[in-house]
């Protein structure tokens, strides 16, 4: 099987990728990251430059675990995005950054990570950034 994790060139998109090398390793399984960027945005922060993406097919390999790095160029919500290739893919797990959060603001998660949490069909792993 296969861990998915959504990717930003973020702390807790690094965190991300972390949890997921760990559940990889932990049960002899591939990590497919996926990155996107919006249609909607001329400049999009979550969008990893191709320098990112090859740091991470060398980190990746460095670990020995077997996977894949995608980009998707099309789209105008990340959520959506993902969810399709929880569904296409079959991950046995997601794994997913959070950002911390204000006592106001955990009373709301991101769009994104409420739209994955509630809606992905496999489970999903919520991590934080130290």
């Amino acid at each position: 099987m296969t861990i998915l994790v959504g990717y930003i060139p973020t702390a807790q998109g690094e965190a991300a990728l972390a949890a997921a090398i760990v559940e990889a390793k932990a049960h002899d399984e591939a990590v497919l990251v996926i990155n996107m960027s919006r249609d909607d945005k001329l400049v999009d922060a979550h969008r990893a430059a191709g320098s990112d993406l090859d740091r991470l097919d060398r980190d990746l390999a460095e670990s020995g675990v077997p996977h894949e790095v995608r980009r998707i160029e099309h789209g105008t919500d990340p959520a959506d995005q993902i969810l399709d290739v929880v569904d296409s893919e079959h991950p046995r797990m997601l794994v997913i950054g959070l950002r911390h959060r204000s006592a106001v603001g955990k009373l709301l998660l991101g769009s994104t990570a409420q739209r994955l949490l509630l809606d992905a069909t496999c489970p999903v792993l919520a991590v934080k950034a130290d």
